[in-house]
């Protein structure tokens, strides 16, 4: 397309400057006009030597020798003046030359039929111009680079060992033909993103040592139809000529999208040809092609499965989040790079970021780097990470963002009420951080950090959640009482919350252990299908769904309520310090535990002493009663 577009370019560029051309040549030969007054009246003194007569056009030449042009209204009546005058005339027919005609016509149709023809050319030329395509995609691995290995990959053991086997497969084919087992042809490396998909196919080829070709998706995907499809096959036959080697899909999803949602009115376009032509040759290598297809995606549910099924993608390895330990050698490997201090235990930092995947923990170690050096220190320390992680998971921080004190006292009760609820809560995640300072989108901020990783959430667990979240709303209630827009994003995480334990989870005893809605098998967040049910039981679903929330609403405030010194108490700390990191809040907690208690026995101690100074101990009101139990 883009040479069809460059010749036509050419084609109208070269018009333009044979046409630019003939036109100053005949301004540059054209006579200088006269006046048809002038022209007459030298006629009639004589000075007209000599007049050349096309039709009403005159050119003329005087008794000096000048040549002139000028136009006659009445060829007839001037005739017989310079018949009078004894002029010499020559003339000629005004009427345009049949190859004129010719030209003019044929010229245009001539224009269009050669675009026509090279664009025709050009779609039937491009099954020999695509393995320019395929070369530019290749990479091979000599001494002059360094390939990505296992030792490069850390976190995914059971990926690892799964792909091993690949990597043993294209160093020695006939160690497993001899069997009769034959060459996987794909495997589809499935999981969120960052997880290390690409990395893993870098490592199977950096280890096999054998020619990679890379490619995404949408590098098949074009708008006329059947460019994709002839790619793929020239890809493969491109292929075939530097076997053993390996063809790297990237996001595959872009083309290999089930076909019912590709075709229109029956018919199939671009996207949908290609994926048939990629089915065809994958299914068509020959026992002794030594080539495996790896695919990569985020989105195994929207794959054809005809795609996914045995003889196409043999295997399919599921990437997900690392564990602590899995994490903590992702980080170890990223940590050889760069320099960091011997107080920082690698082992705590992996403790503290429950979740992150390999490209977050890489992004980890690259920020903690960052801010090290910007603060012109010899090696990244704790504090490094944490300011690092605070960025990743909630944002750089705005302290030039003016906040009216107003603002700043309701945040503060608004995180307060948070920390309060989560600290009293035995099934809440502990605390790591409490802010007022703005950061991203937030004006304020309560880290929690669970100590394991959760494959599996109880329902009092998920409770706490929803209470932790209405203790912002509760505490602006008791302390302040108002209420702001503050709690939006609380309010929507908890309902979210609610409605996946009523619909998704069978965690209502009114709605029952039934499934009213799915999440998609994407990994791509939470997306998620609404089935099919009646308007009594929507009914019922939304009525226990708020009664959930406003359950946990009322826990929260009654426990707020409990703690209503404490609440304004630690609110005021807050807006003093603006940041308390999870062991300045436990002092805190403790110190007013302490001093409670100190206050308890005060007043205990003094209502002992009244007793034994009573002079009526036997109706002394500060005694129990008879029949209260001790």
């Amino acid at each position: 397309m883009t040479k069809i577009v460059y010749t036509l370019f050419l084609g109208a560029v070269l018009v333009v400057i044979v046409v630019a051309t003939a036109l100053f040549w005949k301004l540059e030969n054209t006579s200088p006009s006269l006046k048809y007054n002038d022209f007459l009246t030298n006629l009639e003194n004589n000075e007209i030597a000599e007049v050349h007569l096309k039709g009403g056009d005159i050119s003329l030449t005087d008794i000096y020798g000048r040549e002139f042009s000028t136009f006659s209204p009445d060829v007839g009546e001037l005739m017989g003046k310079l018949a009078q005058k004894k002029i010499a005339i020559t003339a000629e027919d005004d009427s345009p030359s049949p190859f004129w005609n010719l030209f003019t016509v044929t010229l245009p149709i001539s224009i269009i039929l050669i675009g026509w023809l090279l664009v025709m050319r050009s779609q039937q030329r491009g099954s020999d111009e695509e393995p320019d395509f395929a070369k530019n995609k290749i990479i091979q691995f000599d001494g002059s680079n360094t390939p990505i290995t296992f030792e490069d990959v850390a976190g995914i053991p059971e990926a690892k060992a799964e792909l091993k086997e690949i990597v043993k497969f294209l160093k020695d084919p006939k160690k497993f033909s001899r069997l009769g087992a034959s060459l996987p042809k794909g495997v589809l490396l499935q999981g969120p993103p960052g997880t290390g998909k690409t990395l893993l196919a870098k490592a199977i080829a950096g280890e096999a040592g054998v020619p990679f070709y890379s490619f995404s998706g949408s590098d098949f995907v074009e708008m006329f139809v059947g460019v994709g499809a002839s790619r793929v096959r020239d890809l493969f036959r491109e292929a075939k000529k530097n076997t053993p080697c390996i063809v790297f899909i990237d996001e595959i999803d872009a083309v290999g999208a089930h076909r019912s949602a590709a075709g229109s009115m029956g018919g199939q376009d671009e996207r949908g040809q290609t994926l048939n032509a990629l089915l065809v040759e994958m299914d068509g290598f020959s026992r002794d092609d030594t080539i495996i297809v790896l695919a990569a995606t985020n989105r195994p549910d929207i794959l054809d499965p005809a795609l996914r099924r045995p003889g196409r993608f043999d295997r399919q390895i599921t990437i997900l989040p690392p564990d602590v330990k899995g994490r903590l050698k992702i980080i170890e490997v990223h940590a050889k790079r760069v320099t960091i201090s011997e107080d920082v235990d690698l082992a705590e930092v992996a403790r503290t970021t429950p979740g992150f995947t390999g490209a977050e923990l890489a992004n980890l170690v690259n920020e903690a780097a960052l801010i090290a050096a910007r603060e012109d220190k010899d090696a990244i320390e704790v504090s490094d990470f944490n300011e690092a992680k605070d960025r990743i998971l909630i944002g750089v921080e705005r302290k030039g963002f003016v906040i009216s004190k107003d603002d700043r006292r309701t945040m503060a009760y608004h995180e307060a009420g948070h920390a309060i609820i989560a600290r009293h809560l035995p099934d809440a995640d502990p605390i790591q951080k409490i802010t007022i300072i703005p950061r991203g989108r937030a004006m304020g901020h309560t880290l929690q950090q669970a100590l394991v990783d959760r494959q599996a959430y109880t329902k009092e667990y998920l409770q706490a959640r929803i209470t932790i979240l209405m203790g912002g709303r509760a505490a602006e209630r008791i302390g302040l009482n108002q209420q702001t827009t503050g709690a939006e994003d609380d309010l929507l995480r908890a309902t979210q919350i609610a409605t996946k334990m009523v619909c998704q989870w069978g965690m209502n005893d009114v709605v029952g252990p039934l499934a009213y809605a799915k999440s998609d098998e994407g990994f791509l967040g939470d997306q998620v299908s609404q089935l099919i049910y009646s308007e009594n039981t929507a009914r019922h679903i939304d009525m226990e769904v708020r009664k959930l929330v406003d359950d946990c609403y009322q826990n929260a405030h009654a426990i707020l309520m409990q703690e209503k010194p404490f609440l304004k108490h630690f609110a005021e700390i807050l807006l003093q310090t603006e940041t308390l990191d999870r062991e300045e809040m436990e002092i805190i907690f403790e110190c007013s535990r302490n001093k409670e208690a100190s206050e308890s026995t005060e007043s205990n101690e003094k209502k002992i002493n009244e007793c034994m100074t009573c002079p009526t101990p036997s109706q002394c009101a500060n005694l129990p009663s008879p029949t209260s139990k001790l």
